[in-house]
């Protein structure tokens, strides 16, 4: 089954994350199939938190794949960010 899920990256103590699409069966950090945005959870002034090709995602969803509750809600924000 192919999801789409986090990526981790960055140094100990800063993380960031990639969103990738991958076979279920890969490691976290291993193989991927696509990287569609990325994550950065500590960022500060001017860096950006959340980019995110929404299109990208869904198309992966119409063809069956499956997020994670992380990815979820990153994919929320996203279109939220995008409508303002």
């Amino acid at each position: 089954m192919v999801k789409i899920r986090l990526s981790r990256g960055g140094a100990k103590g800063r993380p960031f994350y990639h969103i990738v699409v991958t076979d279920q069966r890969n490691k976290r950090d291993g193989r991927s199939i696509e990287n569609v945005g990325f994550y950065n959870p500590v960022a500060s002034g001017k860096d950006k938190r959340l980019e995110l090709n929404v299109a990208r995602v869904q198309e992966w969803i119409g063809k069956g794949a499956q997020l994670t509750d992380k990815v979820a809600s990153l994919v929320k924000e996203a279109g939220k960010q995008q409508a303002a």
